[in-house]
């Protein structure tokens, strides 16, 4: 009878056991991933299936895509300089995690290579790299008239903001990463602001809670400082402001014009709302379409998708907290625009940047632009400050544009 007894019990623990881990193992799974990052554990098996372990909302790809013809086949440099030292090529690629680096010149495909879990159809976590397409679609609501005005304060399109950091404060100091609230975007740190924000994609929450809970720090408009609440904040602003989701008015009104080439997912958190300032997964081609669609002043396949004066607003430093170089009124040597990055110099380069060496680097004087999605494990560690390879990478993109 005993033994019949702990068979039963036996039986019954793994019923358990298998029931838990269909009713919790998607979730230990997303805590698995999210705890993983920032802890040099490598990331390059998840960053091309984020869709597939966290819920998400899937854009189609265009009835009519509309792929970048190919060029003339060119060699990536064999190395480049950075900080007075000569960086290999190679050495660059693997030790950053490098999954895929695409050039398009002219508008035309000279070098696309893929490694490790990249691929022409494989879609690659975006990182802060979304910011720049929130920022876009800002500027097409604004045109449409859902969003009458940037220097409207942001709480009359989002009232349950009302209290918060973000009450009163005007759309435009929150394009320009200048709300003041109070941030600690420390990657490494898991007190962090942004480490607690992240770990709702983990446990389940609400961000647009988490946004009403930060506090004002500083006077709007007078302090660049990199919070990626802002722009989950810009992604609130928008979806009331149009009255549908981030991925619905994506897809009308920039992913079906753009001509994408494949499908893309947004993450989204428990309320179904997207992962405004980070979450977007698209393929290298794709992500390409928005540095084309910015070179060309907003134009892609013969239409105006973004307007042109919001281009040009979008990529100048307007204010003096702003300008790149040494700024003690910015929390990084980078000028920002409208949710891109202008680096110092005169030759008009802008990007867009997601931690792990996501990139969308546009350099319009020579009609280029560059994607590299990675996966540098490297990154956010505290052993050395330089492996996040943000400056580095920029150095490698001027060498490629360098022999175009």
């Amino acid at each position: 009878m005993n033994r019949k007894k702990i068979i039963i019990g036996l039986v019954v623990l793994g019923v358990l056991a298998i029931s838990t881990w269909v009713s919790f193992g998607d979730r230990i799974m997303r805590v698995r991933v999210i705890s993983s990052l920032f802890t040099g554990a490598e990331q390059s098996a998840n960053f091309n299936r984020m869709h597939n372990m966290f819920p998400v909302k899937t854009m189609p790809a265009a009835q009519q895509p509309n792929p970048f013809p190919l060029g003339t086949a060119v060699a990536l440099p064999e190395n480049f300089s950075y900080l007075g030292e000569t960086v290999a090529t190679p050495e660059f690629l693997e030790r950053t995690d490098t999954g895929a680096v695409l050039v398009v010149n002219d508008g035309k495909i000279n070098v696309e290579q893929y490694w490790l879990s990249g691929g022409q159809n494989e879609t690659w976590l975006s990182m802060s790299v979304a910011k720049s397409f929130i920022s876009a679609l800002i500027g097409i609501a604004v045109e449409q008239g859902h969003i009458r005005d940037i220097n409207d304060p942001l709480t009359d399109y989002a009232p349950e903001l009302a209290g918060s950091a973000y009450d009163n404060v005007p759309i435009k100091d929150v394009l320009q990463m200048s709300s003041g609230a109070s941030w600690n975007e420390d990657y490494g740190d898991p007190e962090s602001d942004i480490s607690r924000f992240s770990r709702i994609f983990a446990l389940g929450g609400s961000m647009n809670e988490f946004a009403a809970t930060l506090q004002p720090e500083k006077p709007s408009g007078t302090y660049n400082r990199y919070n990626s609440t802002d722009t989950q904040v810009l992604g609130m602003i928008l979806s009331n402001a149009v009255g549908r989701s981030i991925t619905d008015y994506m897809t009308e009104m920039m992913w079906q014009p753009m001509g994408a080439e494949n499908r893309a997912h947004w993450l989204v958190d428990s309320n179904d709302m997207e992962m405004a300032f980070a979450g977007l997964n698209a393929t290298a081609r794709d992500y390409a379409k928005l540095g084309e669609m910015y070179r060309l002043g907003g134009a892609l396949n013969g239409r105006q998708i973004v307007p042109a004066a919001w281009v040009q607003s979008s990529i100048t430093p307007d204010a003096p907290h702003l300008i790149p170089g040494d700024n003690p009124a910015s929390d990084w040597p980078l000028g920002y625009g409208y949710q891109w990055w202008i680096p110092d110099g005169s030759v008009g380069e802008f990007m867009a940047i997601g931690v792990y060496n996501q990139f969308i680097y546009v350099a319009p004087e020579s009609n280029t632009v560059i994607v590299k999605l990675s996966a540098n494990s490297a990154y956010g560690t505290p052993e050395d400050e330089n492996a996040s390879s943000e400056f580095e990478s920029i150095e490698f993109f001027r060498a490629i544009v360098s022999q175009q």
